[in-house]
């Protein structure tokens, strides 16, 4: 399977000129053959936005993911529009609650909204968005192409039992959107593959570009495989990352070095 990592340059509060920038990346990696494309973290307003939050809050149904949805049929393209800010009160159907959520759905190749996962892990450091957001609760897998897919979004990379869990449900395919700032590259660079070597699965963080008022996004979209190794990456400038991923590499890697066996619970 091939799949990319669209690191879109973001302008903070452009809703629909950062929507248009999605639609054409997909567009971009279904012209490539891939068949999984993946977005940054808040692409659609921009996750340091916090004051546009509100504003630009909708549904499931709403126009953003709406868009996406058309442009995964359109392009015959699986897309984890990741991540739009939910108003939990336009989702038909979502949970008995109110506010607002930092939200991916996983839309498959003929536009199905197949999974929604909300952030787990609210960033409290020099943010506003435990201030905003209510924290999810699921884990929801796909499967697709062979591999069982997980999504986790940005911080929740710093807690590695949230990992072991995917795991348990027999995830061998993760992946990441994320909005993770300068100048915390290390910390990017170290948990993401981190994540990969201690699960023996593929992870796929997805970094957006672009400056805020009191941040700057980092980029380095990367994909490890399960022995951490850097499949493909990126600097800080607008870019797609490709990588073609093989489920026949877990079980090789997970016989080769079978360090799950040995967990003690």
């Amino acid at each position: 399977m091939k799949i990319a990592l669209a690191q879109l340059r973001i302008e903070p509060g452009d809703v629909a000129g950062n929507v248009d920038r999605a639609e054409a990346a997909i567009a971009d990696a279904a012209a490539l053959g891939v068949d999984l494309v993946c977005l940054p973290e808040a692409f659609n307003v921009g996750y340091f936005s916090f004051s546009a939050y509100t504003e630009h809050a909708e549904g499931l149904s709403g126009p953003t993911l709406s868009r996406l949805s058309a442009a995964a049929r359109e392009n015959n393209i699986a897309v984890v529009a990741g991540t739009i800010i939910e108003d939990l009160t336009e989702t038909d159907g979502g949970p008995a609650a109110e506010g607002l959520a930092n939200t991916a759905v996983f839309f498959d190749r003929d536009g199905t909204r197949k999974a929604v996962y909300r952030k787990r892990h609210l960033f409290g450091y020099d943010s506003r968005e435990s201030e905003l957001l209510v924290p999810g609760e699921q884990l929801p897998t796909v499967s697709f192409e062979g591999f069982t897919v997980g999504l986790t979004t940005c911080y929740d990379l710093r807690f590695p039992e949230l990992y072991r869990s995917l795991l348990d449900a027999g995830v061998t395919l993760v992946l990441v959107p994320s909005a993770w700032p300068y100048p915390r590259v290390e910390h990017w660079e170290l948990l993401a593959r981190a994540r990969a070597v201690e699960n023996l699965c593929y992870v796929a963080a997805t970094n957006g570009t672009g400056e805020f008022e009191d941040a700057t996004l980092l980029g380095r979209s990367t994909v490890y495989d399960p022995w951490g190794t850097v499949l493909a990456s990126s600097g800080d400038d607008p870019t797609l990352v490709t990588a073609a991923v093989d489920s026949d590499r877990i079980d090789s890697v997970r016989a080769e070095f079978p360090a799950l066996d040995d967990r003690r619970l």
